[in-house]
């Protein structure tokens, strides 16, 4: 019998090094065919969640349960029912395409004609069949994204973990990358847990979504719910500089939900943001504050993170603490470092 949820998340932490708490008592649920999308900053605890679910780093506190195996109690045999895609290149460079699938075939316990099958399989799924017997090396980023999509999929799992899965490849490689992965859940009812920088790519692909902040979850919901939640449109006004402070002003005006003084703008969200500007800018005029620019937005992935967090979602390319701390877990791991 098929388990309700794929992945159950409880009140999972964890701390390394005795102080760094990457992730602070996260709880959520995955369904079954689903595709699931986790957002948040660079350190906020979306790659330590990934490896706790997919047994590459056991919890502080908490359990995880995924395809109806308690992951910290079956950790292997979890494995066997998961593909995961790190946004770390994994392929061997000095192998072949062809022969990468066939390692990993072979990792899984596979006969190598087995493997050989699967291998010829995977490589005409993922579009890579003219390249196969090429060194991995000599592949484009695109290519190589496939190539470790096919590897991930040898063992025809049921659950795939994506940990920036597009980071680095151009609109037409990402675009074919999340085509192969829609097909893949149409054809085969796979489940997919998702982290990505890339907003459009959580508002187009994704069902659901949960914010994570500072090893929190500060909202979860469809990309649609999230957005309502807003409540309206987004209008920012930017006023002239030493003017004095009108955020009273704007808050009193018809329509308004909240104001915040950010910068020396305003962000006002409010029922209906057409008619609301001329109200604000004559507003803003009577009390002393010129105005000198105004935007209006409908509500957008950016302005749902800005809300929750209460900053812009900026992609960061520098190794935070939390990050370097996985890595090191991850060596640890791979030679027999306790976890």
């Amino acid at each position: 019998m098929q388990p309700t949820q794929a992945i159950h998340a409880e009140n999972l932490v964890k701390v390394f090094n005795g102080k760094i708490r990457a992730v602070d008592d996260v709880s959520f649920d995955v369904r079954p065919g689903e595709i699931f999308g986790f957002l948040g900053p660079n350190g906020a605890g979306k790659t330590t969640t990934v490896s706790m679910l997919s047994a590459g780093l056991r919890p502080t506190q908490g359990r995880a349960v995924v395809d109806g195996l308690e992951v910290g109690k079956e950790p292997e045999a979890v494995k066997r029912r998961i593909g995961v895609i790190f946004q770390e290149s994994t392929a061997d460079g000095d192998l072949t395409g062809r022969e990468n699938i066939q390692v990993a075939a072979g990792c899984y316990g596979m006969p190598r004609a087995e493997g050989r099958k699967r291998a010829d399989e995977l490589v005409e799924r993922m579009q890579i069949a003219d390249a196969a017997d090429r060194l991995a090396k000599t592949y484009s980023g695109g290519m190589r994204r496939r190539l470790e999509l096919a590897v991930g999929l040898v063992h025809d799992p049921k659950i795939l973990f994506l940990d920036e899965p597009t980071l680095g490849l151009d609109p037409q490689g990402r675009n074919g990358f999340w085509g192969f992965i829609q097909q893949l859940r149409k054809e085969e009812g796979l489940t997919v847990f998702v982290t990505t920088h890339y907003l459009d790519e959580a508002d187009t692909m994704c069902d659901r979504l949960a914010i994570i902040d500072h090893g929190k979850i500060v909202a979860t919901g469809s990309p649609n719910e999230l957005k309502d939640r807003l409540g309206g449109d987004i209008v920012t006004i930017k006023t002239t500089a030493g003017a004095p402070d009108v955020t009273n002003v704007l808050s009193t005006l018809i329509g308004v939900h909240t104001v915040q003084k950010q910068d020396g703008s305003y962000r006002v969200k409010c029922a209906n943001g057409e008619p609301f500007v001329p109200l604000a800018v004559e507003a803003c005029d009577k009390a002393g504050a010129g105005v000198t620019g105004v935007t209006v937005k409908r509500p957008s992935l950016d302005e749902v993170f800005l809300e929750f967090t209460g900053r812009e979602f900026r992609d960061e390319d520098a190794p935070t603490a939390t990050d370097r701390a996985v890595m090191v877990q991850r060596v640890q791991n791979r030679f027999g470092g306790r976890r």
